[in-house]
């Protein structure tokens, strides 16, 4: 720990010692060029390119002036969490019984603890459940419990943030999240109708079976199916689903978010061949009771490759949560947000940025080009860079970045979208083996024009010496 102290040290004085340097230059004339063609001004414009190592920086523009990152905040979370957790932390799902096992019955009920993990899919839920079953329980004469005391979370409106409440993205996070409380609905057309197939069955949910199709462009097929969600035990489809869109998957969030944990496991544990006697409700681990076993997730390596790669909202939410309930014993956003900012102090030895949910999804998170340079050269520098830099989408690869078509593998960058918020942040690969940190983002209502003026940014630093 001692040693990788010394690295985060030496990153932070390489960049404050050098941001003041007369090297930093001023914006590269292609890149205003690209940002004036988009109609984006360059003060409403944060840009940083420095050599990973440290050094004076190449390019340095309103370095200290706060901007909304968007998911860029998700580097600090995961850079926070590798470092507090190490890259081989798991969590654990532990899966008591309350009671004993006789003739494949549990004469009791069956309990399972959340404890954060961000990726017990169904899939994930599925090897769960089998386990149960591997020790002899087919049956069980009472509940199943589900105890998700260890995040303390505030109410949660999904349709507070940007009035779609339908998005997984607004998914909130759950000390027992079951498949991000999402379902994926495809749409096949067959003959005069479309056949519905909604994944995974939720017990007592009811979904249409055939939406009619209507002829024309495709369009805004999602608008055309007139789903009404009203009553989130029937879902009904009043409209059509045009044929020239062939097969079609729609990811929902499910309207009824708290029970979907409750659904999603009866209706898995029924598909088992499983039998319960009593229902799925929440509850708590009786006192004193010892698991049967514990369910373990992904390292937290592999995880953040999830969250960097994909942008995934509710897992960074739930890593962020792990932090405060790792060092205290319960989850919250306000504990977290203490621990991030201790963190930052400590390791980065300068002011935090404002952090609030640990995602990005947020109007009040803040951060500078400087700290987010200082936390990438720290990065670099730390025995932790290949594990940060394997999360971090790949320029025309991979993740939010796999469908640019200029500058491929020249890039690992992580992406913030908001609206009027676009931006970038990572590093850029140069000649000779040479790596530059790259920041750039856009508070403005014309922010999305950054992404074409990031590609122009990436290939001039790309020649840097």
């Amino acid at each position: 720990m001692a040693r990788m102290l010394r690295w985060f040290r030496l990153a932070c004085c390489l960049l404050l010692a050098a941001s003041g340097s007369a090297f930093a230059q001023a914006l590269p004339p292609e890149f205003e060029r690209a940002l004036a063609d988009g109609g984006l001004p360059a003060d409403a414009v944060v840009v940083l390119v420095a050599p990973a190592e440290g050094g004076p920086p190449r390019v340095a523009h309103r370095l200290d002036v706060p901007v909304n990152p968007a998911s860029i905040a998700k580097l600090a979370t995961t850079f926070a969490a590798l470092d507090l957790l190490g890259p081989t932390f798991a969590w654990t799902t532990p899966v008591y019984f309350d009671g004993p096992v006789r003739g494949g019955v549990l004469q009791g009920n069956l309990v399972i603890k959340g404890q954060g993990d961000p990726k017990l899919v169904i899939e994930r839920l599925w090897l769960l459940l089998r386990r149960v079953q591997a020790l002899g329980v087919h049956s069980i004469a009472g509940d199943i419990i589900l105890d998700r005391s260890a995040f303390t979370l505030p109410p949660h409106d999904a349709a507070a943030f940007d009035g779609q409440p339908l998005r997984p993205y607004n998914a909130s996070p759950d000390a027992l999240l079951v498949n991000y409380k999402a379902v994926t609905v495809t749409l096949t057309p067959e003959g005069n109708q479309a056949r519905v197939r909604a994944d995974p069955p939720l017990a007592g949910v009811q979904w249409p079976a055939t939406v009619p199709l209507a002829a024309g462009d495709c369009g805004d097929w999602i608008t055309a199916l007139a789903a009404d969600f009203g009553n989130p035990s029937r879902v009904r489809f009043a409209g059509r689903f045009p044929r020239a869109c062939g097969e079609q998957v729609w990811q929902v969030a499910f309207p009824d978010p708290a029970g979907y944990g409750a659904r999603a496991i009866a209706a898995l544990w029924q598909d088992m061949d499983g039998h319960l006697g009593g229902q799925v409700r929440d509850g708590s681990v009786p006192a004193g009771l010892k698991p049967a076993f514990e369910f373990a997730s992904p390292p937290l390596a592999e995880v953040i490759r999830d969250i960097n790669k994909f942008s995934n909202n509710v897992m960074a939410q739930q890593v962020f949560l792990t932090l405060s309930l790792q060092q205290r014993g319960t989850g919250s956003f306000e504990a977290s947000r203490e621990v991030l900012r201790n963190w930052w102090r400590d390791r980065l030895a300068s002011d935090p940025p404002v952090t609030l949910n640990g995602s990005g999804l947020s109007r009040g998170e803040s951060i500078t080009a400087r700290q987010l340079g200082t936390l990438l050269q720290a990065a670099w520098l730390s025995p932790l860079m290949p594990d940060l830099m394997a999360s971090l989408p790949a320029l025309g690869l991979d993740g939010t970045l796999r469908r640019s078509r200029q500058n491929v593998g020249l890039a690992h960058l992580k992406t913030g979208s908001l609206n009027e918020v676009s931006g970038v942040a990572g590093y850029v690969h140069g000649p000779q083996g040479r790596r530059y940190v790259l920041v750039a983002i856009a508070n403005h209502p014309k922010a999305a024009a950054l992404r074409a003026a990031v590609q122009v940014l990436v290939e001039w630093t790309a020649r840097l010496p």
